[in-house]
């Protein structure tokens, strides 16, 4: 019998708030043990929460990016459970009143070589709801210790349909949604700071079957890779089991992405273990058109969006755009330097930029924001190139100078000498004469309809002008020459 798996994945995000989501305390990575509390986040008698409207509004404005109905009434309820990491006993959460129902994420799959777009296609989602994250345990040899800081913390849970169906699609789908978050300024999504943490349903079931099977959730899945290699894991373990006459339960797994393997952790909750029931001391939220129309304006263009865009309307490569686009700071930058470079020259901006620039931040170890090019610089040494006044080589040294100082590439090319030196035609004219003399079979190939030939002739001729000849004129003195050869 042929098995299919279903994947469903319920994806975590730490929204980026200055102060926690139920309290004024600050929310963030890195501190000290236990200095980011205080006696709301540690549950103390006699606290009451109050919300913080900053998580509202990102939590509404990731809905509205990923197209989904904004409730307009949410409420909040408690999550019962015990565990040390959970100062209250208990989860503020969302239940059966979540603020955002429905909606999608567009994902690309691998195609079928590097520089070929892959397939797209929209996984549907159940919901987005809000609630407040946990603390964190730190294991030693001989003891567990606990950090309250994370406690309290904003935290997004979204939530796809068991519409997935491997484990390439899944590492698709979480890779999109961490680029829509970041691109909306909801959260950095660093996995090893935990802002971006993912739990992995999975069953399978014979094909055509539409009934789900039995499901195992995989839980500690701290990378995007390791969602992947852990969900290929699972459904090849069910298929095992299945094959040897063995039969499923409903468990949660713990995966490890070191050593490729899982164990059984423990039996997997159902919704009525958690006993939720609304939390008396929070109101509902009641959203109207005004507050969403004010948030979807603020909402930027979507990656894919910006990807299909860039195609049409700049008409650069795949190959490029698909460096560009995960990067929101990476696309503006080509943006801005594309309009101010001119028509016809955004291809030779994004060359600069996929190329040359990223290599030299990689090198510097900078971020982008750190770098002395600026947009209107690195349009200007496309626009040298373009005009012939700079030579590609001359170039490639002219942008490393200015990207260690910073300095206007006129400047760097004036002071190092580097500009393109007109050569006088008569000259020329006799350096590719030469050219074609000494290159027989190249004259040959060329008449006979092989237009790539005229290249053989060039390199003599940069050559004989000491690599300063513009190229443009080269170009038209032997195209001339070889006409009437």
């Amino acid at each position: 019998m042929n098995y299919e798996a279903v994947i469903g994945l319920e994806v975590h995000v730490q929204i980026k708030t200055h102060s926690k989501v139920f309290t004024r305390v600050g929310a963030g990575y890195g501190h000290e043990p236990n200095t980011l509390t205080d006696p709301v986040v540690l549950a103390l008698p006699g606290t009451l929460p109050v919300m913080n409207k900053a998580a509202l509004d990102a939590i509404i404005k990731a809905g509205l990016l990923l197209g989904c109905e904004i409730a307009p009434v949410c409420k909040w309820d408690r999550k019962q459970y015990f565990y040390p990491d959970s100062p209250k006993n208990y989860q503020i959460s969302q239940y059966d009143q979540p603020i955002c129902i429905g909606g999608s994420v567009e994902i690309e799959l691998p195609g079928a070589a590097r520089n070929i777009m892959g397939e797209h296609k929209k996984i549907p989602l159940a919901r987005i709801h809000l609630e407040e994250d946990v603390g964190k345990l730190n294991h030693h040899a001989a003891d567990s210790l606990v950090d309250y800081n994370r406690a309290g913390t904003p935290l997004m849970e979204i939530v796809s349909d068991p519409a997935m169906h491997t484990a390439e699609e899944a590492y698709a789908y979480l890779t999109s949604i961490r680029h829509t978050m970041i691109y909306g300024g909801i959260s950095d999504c660093d996995m090893e700071k935990g802002q971006l943490r993912c739990d992995a349903n999975i069953s399978i079931r014979p094909v055509g079957e539409t009934k789900l099977g039995t499901k195992v959730e995989l839980k500690n899945l701290n990378s995007i890779s390791f969602v992947r290699d852990g969900i290929a894991h699972e459904i090849k373990r069910q298929l095992a089991v299945v094959a040897a006459g063995g039969k499923l339960i409903q468990e949660t797994r713990d995966y490890d992405g070191q050593t490729g393997t899982s164990q059984s952790l423990r039996s997997k909750e159902m919704a009525h273990d958690y006993r939720y029931f609304p939390d008396p001391d929070l109101m509902p939220v009641q959203v109207d058109a005004a507050w969403k129309e004010k948030l979807r304006a603020e909402c930027p263009e979507l990656p894919f969006d910006k990807q299909r865009r860039f195609l049409r309307d700049y008409q650069v490569p795949y190959t490029i755009t698909s460096v560009l686009i995960p990067e929101r700071g990476l696309s503006d930058f080509f943006e801005a330097s594309a309009q101010l470079a001119g028509p016809g020259r955004a291809q030779a901006v994004g060359n600069w930029i996929a190329n040359d620039f990223l290599r030299e931040l990689s090198a510097a170890k900078l971020p982008l924001g750190a770098s002395k090019i600026t947009p209107a610089s690195l349009a200007e040494l496309v626009g040298l190139v373009e005009a012939g006044t700079l030579l590609n080589t001359a170039a490639k040294e002219v942008f490393v100078a200015m990207f260690a100082t910073g300095e206007a590439p006129a400047a760097v090319v004036a002071r190092l000498g580097l500009a393109a030196v007109p050569s006088d035609a008569g000259e020329l004219e006799t350096w590719c004469r030469d050219s074609i003399a000494a290159n027989p079979k190249a004259l040959a190939e060329f008449k006979a309809g092989k237009d790539g030939a005229i290249n053989a002739f060039k390199g003599p001729v940069m050559k004989a002008g000491k690599g300063k000849a513009n190229p443009k004129l080269v170009d038209e003195t032997l195209r001339r020459l070889l006409a009437g050869a």
